[in-house]
């Protein structure tokens, strides 16, 4: 079967780095838009940033410039780079793939085919 494994959460200090890594198994979906959707206590999930069916990437406004998302297909890797974290960006960062063709960075979670277990990022300030 399909699976998403995330992996790279931590707790980090407000400014620092960290790097996420979702790594697919089984049939993945390449051609289709992959992304990051993150979801803090007491919120709603909330999408982050995608790559679609032609590796464009989207990003929410709030992580713009800080954020990248990545797509190794040969190693059937998904990553998110994060850059100068804040607190507001502590959740429970998750992955997900199958998407449309196309998608934002606001695809929604029922969008998606498949999703990862998540991993936490707690971000102090």
């Amino acid at each position: 079967r399909v699976q998403l494994v995330e992996s790279g959460g931590g707790s980090v200090q407000a400014g620092g780095s960290l790097r996420l890594s979702c790594a697919a198994s089984g049939y993945t979906y390449d051609s289709y838009t992959m992304g990051w959707i993150r979801q803090a206590p007491g919120k709603e999930r909330e999408g982050v940033a995608t790559i679609d069916g032609d590796s464009n990437t989207d990003y929410a406004d709030s992580v713009k410039g800080r954020f990248s998302i990545s797509l190794n297909r040969t190693e059937n890797t998904l990553y998110l780079q994060m850059n100068s974290l804040k607190p507001d960006d502590t959740a429970m960062y998750y992955c997900a793939a199958g998407g449309p063709y196309y998608c934002s960075y606001d695809c929604r979670w029922d969008e998606y085919t498949y999703w990862g277990q998540g991993t936490q990022v707690t971000v102090s300030s």
